[in-house]
């Protein structure tokens, strides 16, 4: 039996193939006329599009002969997530690099042969183009749905497409609520990029697709059992200062959905704050301990003024301890060297923090900037509430001044690093003189047991004198004032600069090494 003949094509639909223009539809009235279309001869009768999309238009000589239309892909399909491998967060971050053909119809008397292949051809030819231009992001991989009680998927087919099965046959009806169909659709994918189900479920997504991470608002992904301890804390040690009869979001549960927000990186204010609050599901809100609304009967979520109310108004002190207990619960006690200051603007807020940490990122306290002042106190105040001694603190040059210097030093037996900027000239100048090579300090000692016998003798007076301090408390710290009570010949001497007033540190090469030694400081210039 011999092979049976492609059918010709005649030359009009020959010409239709090879003269085909397929482009996007922009203008508002050809859009109202595509959704038209779509309304009156489509099987769905719907031309509603959810999300990001795009429309094309298929014409031959200025005739229209098909359309189609593209808008964001579902939130969750589990063939199409298996067929890419990637994790449910994943595919929350990244799923703006899909797409989906939702609707596909060619118009009535239109129909030719292989017309609804070469127009898809086209399409995707620019599809990936046309979607950067318009949305500021490509996309790299397609999908759809076929039903197959009235279609077989084949112009999917032969453009390249995947059948991956079929759908569970629901369909979303609400925000929260789906309905059972019990009519299944098949799943079409196709990838636009060479190994784009790979680079999708990646750690990283290649630097030109990542953009669409970053742009994702944060959702909250622990479960209230997870912060189960955090709202008993809260409940038992931070007061309520409203009354009652106004109390649909109490504190505990407002103090954990901050808390939340902030795991996400939401820090920016209260609007922020009312934004990420609108992404808690039904659940979410009712363990927050959230009031039902008695018209909707859903589960009220706070919004911009209760966040401003509650963080003007809060006990903070007491909000305070309330975290530091908690995370010591779930981390342990602090164990890292370093403390780290740290001042921000929070946007949307029009408030300064100031924020202490160690090196790996713990929270060890913090302060909103009263009026009228800075940082620089608001600091001050939060590192004498830490214990700092055999700690180094960190802070940048707004911080480099001799109160703050003498306060870790001095008074918290702690060392500290600090940047010098070019608007510290005094102290860049002391600095600048300290690296500056200079001649060895000849000893008068040289009988000592610790002189060197090629040593110079020691000339009267010193090139930075000495300015005198009282004895040491136990533990080699000060007792107030800067200075150290005179010692044997060659002890290593500790000095304050009268021009910049920070403490200078000098060693003393005949000395003789010890475990316990006075705080030390280093000073880091910046550039």
């Amino acid at each position: 039996m011999g092979k049976s003949k492609r059918p010709t094509l005649s030359v009009d639909e020959q010409n239709i193939l090879e003269h085909l223009q397929v482009r996007l539809v922009l203008d508002p009235g050809e859009r109202a006329r595509l959704d038209q279309l779509i309304r009156t001869h489509h099987y769905l009768h719907d031309a509603t599009l959810v999300g990001e999309s795009l429309r094309y238009v298929a014409s031959y000589q200025g005739q229209w002969l098909a359309v189609a239309t593209w808008s964001g892909a579902a939130f969750h399909l589990k063939a199409r997530d298996e067929f890419i491998g990637w994790t449910f967060e994943q595919c929350r971050r990244r799923r703006a690099l899909l797409a989906n053909n939702s609707r596909l119809l060619v118009l009535p008397e239109c129909h030719s042969p292989n017309l609804i292949s070469r127009f898809m051809k086209l399409m995707l030819a620019r599809l990936a183009q046309d979607w950067n231009q318009r949305w500021g992001h490509p996309i790299v991989l397609v999908e759809t749905f076929v039903d197959p009680q009235l279609y077989q998927g084949t112009a999917y087919k032969v453009s390249g497409w995947s059948h991956l099965g079929r759908t569970a046959g629901w369909k979303r009806d609400a925000a929260d609520f789906y309905q059972k169909h019990d009519a299944p659709k098949q799943i079409w994918v196709r990838e636009l990029s060479g190994r784009a189900c790979v680079k999708l479920r990646a750690e990283q997504l290649p630097a030109e697709w990542a953009a669409v991470e970053a742009s994702v608002a944060p959702r909250c992904t622990e479960s209230m059992a997870q912060i189960g301890s955090l709202m008993e804390l809260a409940r038992a040690q931070v007061p309520e200062f409203r009354r009652d009869q106004a109390l649909a979001y109490p504190i505990p549960g407002m103090v954990c959905l901050i808390v939340m927000a902030m795991a996400v990186g939401v820090v920016l204010g209260p609007d922020d704050l009312a934004q990420f609050a609108d992404t808690l599901s039904q659940a979410q809100l009712r363990s927050l301990g959230f009031r039902m609304d008695g018209h909707t009967r859903r589960w009220r979520c706070p919004k911009k003024t209760c966040f401003q109310r509650v963080l003007r108004q809060v006990d903070a002190a007491a909000l305070e301890r309330v975290l530091l207990l908690w995370q010591r619960r779930l981390l342990g006690p602090v164990q890292d060297q370093l403390v780290v200051v740290d001042g921000k603007k929070m946007r949307h807020a029009g408030v300064e923090m100031v924020n202490v940490s160690d090196g790996a990122g713990h929270y060890l306290g913090g302060l909103i900037t009263p009026d009228k002042t800075n940082e620089i106190p608001a600091a001050r105040q939060v590192l004498g509430r830490l214990d700092l001694t055999g700690k180094i603190v960190l802070a940048d040059a707004l911080h480099t001044n001799p109160q703050t210097a003498q306060q870790i030093l001095y008074e918290q037996g702690a060392d500290y690093l600090l940047t010098v900027k070019g608007n510290q000239p005094t102290l860049q100048e002391t600095l600048a003189h300290l690296f500056t090579p200079q001649a060895l300090s000849p000893s008068a000692h040289g009988a000592h047991a610790g002189h060197h016998p090629g040593a110079q003798s020691e000339p009267p007076g010193d090139p930075l004198p000495a300015v005198r301090r009282s004895h040491p408390q136990p533990g080699g710290l000060s007792g107030g004032s800067p200075g150290r009570p005179p010692g044997n010949p060659g002890q290593a001497g500790r000095e304050m600069d009268p021009r910049s007033g920070l403490s200078l540190e000098q060693p003393d090469p005949g000395a003789t090494p010890s475990r316990r030694h006075a705080p030390t400081q280093t000073i880091l210039l910046g550039h």
